[in-house]
């Protein structure tokens, strides 16, 4: 089995009601990377970083089981660069800088070992980038997921709707399934979405849970309550890398087994709101893992007598 992720690794700079970072790493590679590796060995990494990424972070994430032979380290030049502002409610944010960098220019090239992956987990980037990396696959994965956001669909639609038409499932937010649909109810949203390519979709609504549809089935996972949330960056691509390793580690792409693997992902992204940036992500034990599923477990079971 294996796990391809493509996407930024890079630097972010975030303040919140709760606290403030001035720099810390991040990237949607960099949590898919933390995350999936609980569950799914190796992950075989496609990115670009600049000089100044942390050496340190390359050793940890390789000491979990990722593969950097596809991460490109281009000398003289530095990383992705984000900064935001969390409001209060800490659903929106504004974006103070965004800083391109090395990811400009990101030509993906995939080793000839990655392109017989099994799993492809394409992050939010460049529908571009995103197609070039199907094409360079000499085997089609046998799951491929992709993660957009409404940039691209301001910007680059016609090269998104072309790149939907190649892959099994989608992750966007409630708003972006609307705009990318035209249709206000997310039901509608679905149906009309999954016509352009994707046989799943993944409506990820922040603490309001997120919504599975396949054909005419719909799933509901519940976000954890939780008493304190500090980061919500990168929370989605977390819920990605546990979807994707749960998916990748159980070899199984049934709507049944996907019920689960949201929940998987829940769970692994209420644990990335605990902490500015990955940081929490490196503290958690298997057990930590199984312990916060329950939560979820516990969250929604319940027995009911009709009368």
């Amino acid at each position: 089995m294996s796990l391809l992720a493509v996407g930024s690794m890079a630097f972010d700079a975030i303040e919140t009601p709760f606290g403030k970072v001035n720099k810390i790493v991040g990237g949607s590679a960099t949590y898919v990377a933390y995350t999936a590796s609980n569950f799914i060995k190796p992950i075989q990494l496609v990115s670009v970083v600049g000089e100044d990424f942390p050496k340190e972070t390359v050793a940890d994430l390789e000491s979990r089981g990722a593969d950097f032979a596809g991460v490109e380290r281009i000398a003289g030049k530095k990383s992705f660069f984000w900064s935001g502002k969390y409001h209060l409610d800490m659903n929106t944010r504004d974006t103070l800088v965004t800083d391109l960098n090395v990811l400009a220019d990101f030509d993906p090239k995939l080793p000839e070992a990655y392109r017989e992956t099994e799993y492809l987990m394409l992050g939010n980037l460049d529908p571009a980038v995103q197609l070039k990396v199907i094409e360079q696959m000499t085997r089609r994965p046998k799951f491929i997921v992709l993660d957009t956001m409404n940039f691209w669909m301001d910007i680059a639609l016609p090269g998104l709707q072309e790149v939907l038409k190649k892959v099994d499932a989608l992750m966007v937010n409630d708003s972006e399934a609307r705009q990318l649909s035209g249709q206000y109810s997310l039901v509608k949203a679905a149906k009309a979405i999954m016509k352009m390519g994707p046989r799943f979709l993944i409506i990820k609504k922040g603490e309001h849970g997120a919504l599975l549809f396949h054909e005419d089935k719909v799933f509901f996972a519940p976000a954890l309550p939780l008493e304190e949330v500090f980061d919500p960056t990168g929370a989605g691509d977390t819920f990605a890398g546990g979807f994707i390793g749960h998916i990748a580690h159980t070899h199984d792409i049934s709507f049944e087994n996907m019920k689960t693997a949201i929940i998987v992902g829940s769970a692994m992204a209420s644990f990335c709101v605990e902490k500015f940036g990955p940081e929490k992500l490196k503290m958690l034990t298997r057990y930590d893992i199984d312990m916060r599923i329950q939560d979820f477990v516990n969250l929604v079971n319940f027995d009911i007598q009709l009368v």
